[in-house]
């Protein structure tokens, strides 16, 4: 007991004095923000910037209990209650990740004509921030809204810099990155190779297209044969634990290991599945 008090007096004098010995730093505090802010980052990717990930963390982890208590009363098996709770707290985050991966493609799509139509405009003579803000016509639905917003902000405050900044918030895209920042050096060093710059930019991107399209074409049959081969042997196991023989089965401490490793396997199989049939996708470098 002296010993166990001693312990807890301890701990209690070392949190007392842990602000001052180790006191929170920016790095720190970056480093704990870090899933937050991809989970940020991934829902404004996905048109979603309105929403907070702290309310949609709190929402998925309230689908994965009703869901689990659901197959609990269907299915009394604890081993599969737990999986597909599991299941529904990931299950938005896919979605998430799907809409954004979806966007992300309708806009690749969209940037070269959009560039095209940017130099169109600079060559008839319209201002850089006139001729950005006329994108805002031109397009899919997925980038007017952000170029009408620029256009919104250069009229009401004349400040083309910090309007930019915001436009490459909002689009959240690594060519949305490239193409900002070389408006702004062309805007402030000036210069007349930008035209020439924005269509070689074009090309390239039309080029990766082409190439990115074939490869998906090919790969497509992977992410399928992945969720299928993930899917079908827990929907057989579902429907077998409905039998309250299986469902005694399942629940002894030998059927949780069984469901338990085959867990394991299962996402291991599928995220090795995905990983190798996955195109690697272009990181913002200048977010």
């Amino acid at each position: 007991m002296t010993i166990a008090v001693g312990l807890l007096l301890g701990a209690g004098l070392v949190l007392a004095v842990s602000p001052m010995l180790w006191p929170r730093t920016a790095a720190t505090t970056a480093r704990r923000l870090a899933p937050l802010a991809g989970l940020r980052e991934r829902l404004r990717q996905a048109g979603l910037g309105q929403v907070s990930a702290a309310v949609f963390v709190a929402v998925s982890v309230c689908c994965g209990v009703a869901v689990a208590a659901l197959v609990a009363v269907v299915a009394p098996v604890v081993a599969i209650a737990a999986v597909s709770g599991v299941v529904a707290v990931l299950t938005p985050f896919a979605v998430l990740a799907s809409r954004a991966s979806s966007r992300r493609r309708a806009r690749r799509a969209a940037w070269p004509d959009l560039v095209d139509h940017l130099v169109s405009a600079l060559r008839a003579g319209q201002p850089l921030a006139e001729s950005v803000g006329a994108l805002a016509t031109v397009g899919s639905s997925e980038t007017r809204e952000p170029f009408l917003l620029f256009e919104r902000e250069v009229r009401a405050s004349g400040a083309v810099s910090p309007a930019l900044d915001a436009l490459k918030n909002r689009l959240a895209d690594p060519v949305g990155d490239r193409l900002v920042e070389t408006l702004r050096m062309a805007r402030d060093v000036g210069g007349t190779e930008l035209p020439t710059v924005l269509r070689n930019l074009a090309a390239s991107l039309r080029a990766e297209l082409a190439v990115r399209a074939e490869a998906e074409a090919r790969q497509s049959w992977v992410v399928g044969a992945a969720r299928l081969g993930v899917c079908a042997p827990w929907a057989v196991l579902l429907l077998l634990s409905s039998r309250p023989e299986a469902a005694s089965a399942y629940n002894s401490p030998l059927g949780l290991l069984v469901l338990g490793i085959g867990l394991v396997v299962t996402l291991v199989a599928y995220r090795l599945m995905v990983a190798l049939g996955r195109l690697p996708e272009e990181r913002r470098w200048f977010a």
